[in-house]
């Protein structure tokens, strides 16, 4: 798929509306980026796919419970065969088999995911589910010939130390999400973003075999813009005032709001090319950002609203208890409402598209 409830994926109860409009959005900005992936796998992997190549394997990491993990696996499966025809100087070509990699928390709901995959024959690649945080090895060495992962690194391995302790100088004083405003609080996400980047890359390193290449899309902030300033931040700073809301109604408490911050950072563009450039296990052959697909014209209240529950249910159940979700996104439907958000007055974030070459 990929998307950003993939550490933390949708409860089993979660109404199939919100999922719908979570995994559009982010279907509209991996299709987005098919075409330069297709570009970079026919110019830039160099395996030998000839009759005797064997197995091609192929893994998925953060996959989601929906269609676009299906749809990203077919496209890298149609692209090596078309790859494979154009440079072959044989008559014929013994049939390639495909093996897919399906990579999650082992709370994803693997069930799901293989009842909804193609049947045979429109399924052409064996399938298999591997539970695991791929922030660390979750396959063999040298096994996997090209990986691919959206929507996921900017979904942090762990919320930073100190920024829910009240005595640091890192907490993360009203807010629940790291939105740039406050220094210290940056500093700590930025901390443990590297760190995990650190460890995600090298993984990858260790399962790709040498020239193996990576795909990853996601969101990230344009070189000198910050969270609070664009419509996605916004959204979920309005969040955290429901929460407050709510604590004065009696529904929760500012205990637990205090104690609360979500466990995502959106790096800037050139943090993420550092960190790739930093770890060296990689040559980058693509790296570009667009604009999302949908950013040029205003959402709807309810698709934003359907979106970000279907991002955050499953998190903020498990901290605040059953019985909080539908209030809260009553709530932000109301706010919404009466604030709408300018999209021209906000500033954007930007879909990044990498692919990498393991050395």
């Amino acid at each position: 798929m990929s998307t950003s409830s993939h550490m933390y994926p949708m409860s089993s109860g979660h109404d199939q509306h919100s999922y719908i409009h979570n995994s559009s959005y982010q279907k509209a900005a991996i299709s987005s980026a098919v075409e330069k992936t297709r570009r970079c796998i026919f110019e830039k992997l160099d395996l030998q796919l000839s009759s005797d190549f064997g197995t091609f394997r192929i893994a998925d990491f953060g996959c989601s419970i929906g269609p676009n993990t299906f749809h990203v696996a077919q496209s890298i499966i149609d692209t090596v065969k078309s790859k494979r025809l154009e440079e072959s100087t044989e008559n014929s070509l013994v049939p390639l088999e495909f093996q897919v990699f399906f990579n999650d928390q082992p709370t994803n709901d693997f069930n799901t995911l293989f009842r909804t995959q193609p049947l045979s024959p429109e399924r052409e690649y064996f399938s298999v589910g591997v539970p695991g945080s791929f922030y660390g090895r979750v396959l063999p060495r040298n096994s996997i010939h090209i990986g691919h992962t959206s929507y996921t690194t900017h979904w942090l391995s762990k919320v930073p130390e100190h920024v829910c302790d009240k005595k640091s100088m890192a907490w993360n004083k009203n807010y629940i999400q790291c939105n740039n405003l406050l220094e210290e609080v940056t500093k700590a996400y930025k901390v443990q973003f590297i760190e995990d980047m650190e460890v995600f890359l090298v993984a990858r390193a260790e399962e790709l075999v040498p020239g193996g290449l990576m795909i990853v899309i996601g969101e990230c902030l344009h070189d000198g813009v910050s969270l609070y300033e664009t419509w996605q931040g916004n959204v979920l700073d309005t969040i955290g005032d429901c929460l407050m809301d709510m604590a004065k109604s009696g529904i929760t408490s500012e205990e637990k709001i205090d104690l609360f911050s979500l466990p995502v950072y959106f790096p800037q563009f050139s943090e993420l090319k550092g960190e790739i450039e930093k770890n060296g296990s990689f040559t980058i052959e693509l790296m570009e950002t667009t604009s999302h697909p949908l950013e040029g014209k205003p959402l709807t209240n309810d698709f934003i609203t359907s979106t970000f529950r279907a991002i955050l249910t499953t998190i903020i159940e498990k901290h605040f208890g059953d019985g909080v979700v539908d209030e809260l996104f009553c709530r932000l439907a109301k706010k919404l409402s009466n604030h709408p958000i300018d999209f021209e007055m906000r500033k954007k974030q930007v879909v990044y598209c990498i692919v990498l070459k393991r050395k």
